[in-house]
């Protein structure tokens, strides 16, 4: 059989599969669960054949979703097993950030010594940057309003969970215990009385663009400090001489080369690490979490499918104007392990390869992808501004359109600078949530579901970043249509 072939034949008992599960819960007919159980297990094993076919790294990525949705639904307790191998995939990508960050912007910079083009990209960015997330921000309000998904919903209490805490919480969590170890005798409500941080204000937000220990930057993921620390080291090697500069930018020049070889070793494990993920997040969640706050994640998806219709497309046909279809292939790749891991950072090697791929010249890809990743969150700007209409509406608590944007303004600068892992922008929401005085029982129920929605918005934000990249290159005069034209998914 060749390809295509097995492709139908995958279809076909997909489709057959399908209509059985339809009927059965229909109640139309009632079918055995253990025929079900088999039937959805032959569906498994036709797209693993299929993938064995195809042998793409992106077709094996897809497939290891559907096996961890089907290993969720049918082991959840075995899942958590699992957990493993996508905090290894995600361990192992989190090496690569620092040193691909710093080799790629410092050859771009230092390679050209075009310092005017690094400032002009760069307010060009932050200006593109800002009307996006604006359009965001708007959408995601319009369609919480439309949908009222927060008006009556009634909250499981298994989704009634402790929420993350903030940093500084889990040091006072961690001081308490040593007291308890030590036997050492304290007031009962100790960990309540003790004052949580406060929020960050702007001043708090432009701080922590410059690094103090680029060390401690590298450390704690911080992408933006390490970001300036190589944009300022770029800039510096561009002023030496010729003589002094050769050596240091053979090196990172060489750094860069061998980091994409390592990214794509790495990318061998992706369906791994990403089938363990979906696996976990479904036998943690199941199906039925859907019944409660399915409005919800229903808002969220086709809001963030009107971001990418209304503004995202437009963009990349009459701004950026390139070939929609291999943008798609371009993307395709690390959009789906961005949904698959809810984390940005696991899609930026990939990310920042297929569009220098695409024909985005390095110096612009790694300059403009990873300063997005702090200023162009997309996906986190809608859904947070969403969300915390959401947790007003489940309040009962009436806000004008005019509140309501002045909230999603402040979400909006706020959300810079959140880091690219999963779950993060909870944080934001309980704070936001904290300074315009709204419960937090809603946010709990959101909490419950939050890795499903974390996948779309997560996707999202990849592709407005490598989108904006592809605007930036075409400002300058520099995207190569040729090479867009020629691209192929490997």
């Amino acid at each position: 059989m060749n390809r295509r072939t097995v492709g139908f034949l995958s279809l076909a008992i997909f489709t057959v599969v399908a209509i059985l599960h339809f009927i059965h819960f229909e109640n139309w007919i009632t079918l055995p669960e253990q025929l079900l159980f088999i039937s959805r297990w032959i569906v498994i094993v036709s797209l693993v054949v299929f993938a064995l076919y195809k042998k793409s790294l992106t077709t094996w990525i897809l497939v290891a979703m559907a096996v961890g949705v089907e290993l969720g639904l049918d082991f959840p307790a075995f899942t958590l097993n699992l957990q493993f191998l996508s905090k290894i995939f995600l361990r192992l990508v989190k090496t690569i950030v620092a040193p691909l960050l710093f080799s790629t912007l410092v050859v771009g910079i230092a390679s050209h010594s075009n310092l005017k083009q690094v400032g002009r990209m760069g307010w060009k960015s932050i200006l593109y940057f800002e009307v996006v997330t604006t359009f965001a921000l708007v959408i995601g309000i319009i369609f919480i309003n439309i949908t009222k998904a927060g008006e009556g919903i009634t909250v499981p209490e298994k989704l009634l969970k402790e929420l993350p805490h903030s940093s500084e919480k889990q040091m006072q969590e961690k001081m308490i215990a040593v007291l308890d170890s030590a036997h050492i005798a304290h007031p009962p409500d100790l960990l309540q009385r003790l004052p949580d941080a406060a929020p960050k204000t702007w001043q708090d937000h432009i701080l922590d663009i410059f690094p103090e220990n680029i060390i401690k930057s590298i450390y704690e993921g911080n992408v933006l400090p390490i970001v300036f620390f190589s944009l300022v080291f770029g800039i510096s090697l561009a002023m030496l001489s010729e003589q002094k500069k050769r050596p240091l930018l053979e090196f990172t020049e060489s750094l860069s080369e061998t980091m994409f070889k390592f990214t794509n070793i790495i990318m061998y494990f992706a369906p791994f690490g990403v089938g363990a993920a979906i696996a976990v997040t479904v036998g943690h969640l199941g199906i039925d979490i859907l019944k409660n706050l399915f409005l919800l994640l229903l808002t969220l998806y086709l809001a963030l499918f009107a971001f990418l219709l209304l503004v995202l497309l437009p963009i990349a046909l009459f701004i950026a104007k390139i070939p929609v279809k291999k943008f798609i292939q371009a993307v395709k790749e690390p959009a789906s392990i961005a949904f698959a891991t809810t984390s940005s950072d696991s899609a930026l090697p990939i990310a920042l390869e297929n569009m220098e791929k695409f024909g985005v010249p390095r110096k612009i890809v790694s300059f403009v992808i990873p300063t997005g990743y702090t200023f162009n969150l997309d996906g986190t700007t809608l859904y947070l501004s969403l969300a915390s209409i959401f947790v007003a509406q489940a309040a009962g608590i009436q806000l004008t359109f005019g509140e309501q944007f002045m909230i999603g303004l402040s979400l909006m600068l706020t959300s810079k600078g959140v880091a690219a892992v999963p779950r993060a922008s909870l944080v934001i929401l309980i704070a936001t949530a904290a300074t315009f005085k709204f419960p937090l029982w809603p946010i709990m129920a959101i909490y419950g579901i939050d890795e499903l929605m974390d996948m779309a918005r997560t996707s999202v934000n990849v592709i407005g970043n490598t989108l904006a990249s592809c605007v930036i290159a075409r400002s300058e005069g520099e995207f190569d249509d040729q090479k867009a034209l020629a691209f192929e998914a490997e």
